[in-house]
């Protein structure tokens, strides 16, 4: 697909739209040649600590929940880091008028630790405009969900969320 190229799943509330995310959440880039690599190591050091205690908890026999929960959150890292470190040497420039190659002759449009993450699914549920009375945005645009994520951000976010609902009975049973 293009760079910003949607195909409707669900008419216009669910859609396939592909961008390439060159930072983190919502697109927030980390600036400078180090940025991204930076990133991508903390990333790989957040990912290897939580092995680390997603196999202490196993051992340990701690609820499934909570080790399922943990473990969503180190496979949406995991599939992250990935694009980060090949999908530049592995596909072009991305653009708005035609598709990336994927292995091209050469070489691909960036090197190690410096791919961007592929981010695809788009839930633009509400579309409208800031009413008048709205401060300081009043006639502008809005769209209730806006962000464009992948699935390995919705584990991420599903494992966060579900270990916070479920805090205390896990954390009372890992004592």
């Amino acid at each position: 697909m293009p760079l910003g190229a949607s195909i409707p799943v669900f008419g216009d509330w669910f859609m396939i739209r592909f961008i390439e995310n060159r930072g983190m959440a919502f697109g927030i880039d980390i600036p400078g040649n180090l940025g991204k690599p930076a990133l991508t190591i903390f990333r790989m050091i957040a990912a290897a600590l939580i092995g680390i205690y997603l196999r202490s908890l196993i051992v340990k026999k701690a609820p499934a929940g909570f080790i399922i929960f943990l473990s969503m959150i180190l496979a949406g890292a995991i599939g992250n880091i990935i694009d980060s470190l090949f999908y530049g040497m592995i596909f072009t420039e991305s653009n708005y008028f035609e598709a990336a190659t994927m292995f091209p002759e050469g070489k691909g449009y960036a090197s190690f630790l410096h791919g961007r993450v592929v981010d695809m699914l788009y839930f633009p549920i509400i579309e409208g405009t800031y009413p008048d009375w709205f401060p300081y945005l009043h006639g502008q645009k809005f769209v209730f969900f806006r962000p464009i994520f992948n699935i390995a951000d919705s584990a991420i976010s599903v494992g966060v969320i579900s270990i916070f609902l479920f805090q205390r009975k896990y954390l009372k049973e890992v004592k």
